[in-house]
């Protein structure tokens, strides 16, 4: 696939069909972007659970952190990546080692690794990279708020 452009089809789609979200990189303090994209999905009415290992068993917008993906007791449909890119193919080994799979791996603006995109891809994943769902959502959806 090409992760210059997405149709938007592709993109709404992927925000209609999840509805557990796995935020990687989740962090309390709100003037961090990936507290701000947390808010806005669970406002959206999605369920969202918090990774980072660094605050596991605490609460951000009351929601319960756990450190790492493979401690989610419950399937997850995305993976939504606040991470260096450099940690983009990592990321998808450790969503590829899951049962069940979620179905997207998404990656926050400026999280980019097209090698690592096509691994998850040939693993029959949905990949987006580069972008927000909180820009992609008002344009793309008419989900109820």
């Amino acid at each position: 696939m090409n992760h210059d452009h997405y149709a938007s089809t592709y993109i709404c789609n992927i925000l209609r069909q999840v509805h557990t979200i796995a935020v990687l990189g989740a962090s309390p303090n709100p003037s961090r972007p990936c507290h701000g994209v947390m808010d806005f999905l669970i406002a959206k009415g999605y369920h969202v659970i918090p990774v980072n290992p660094g605050h596991a068993g605490k609460q951000i917008l009351g929601q319960t952190v756990v450190a790492h993906l493979s401690d989610i007791g419950e399937p997850v449909d995305m993976v939504d990546v606040f991470r260096a890119p450099s940690q983009l193919s990592a990321v998808v080994d450790e969503v590829l080692a899951l049962d069940p799979r979620p179905a997207v791996i998404w990656g926050e603006y400026g999280v980019r690794d097209d090698a690592a995109a096509e691994k998850a891809e040939a693993a029959g994943l949905r990949v987006v990279m580069d972008r927000c769902p909180v820009t992609e959502f008002p344009r793309l959806t008419h989900r109820a708020s």
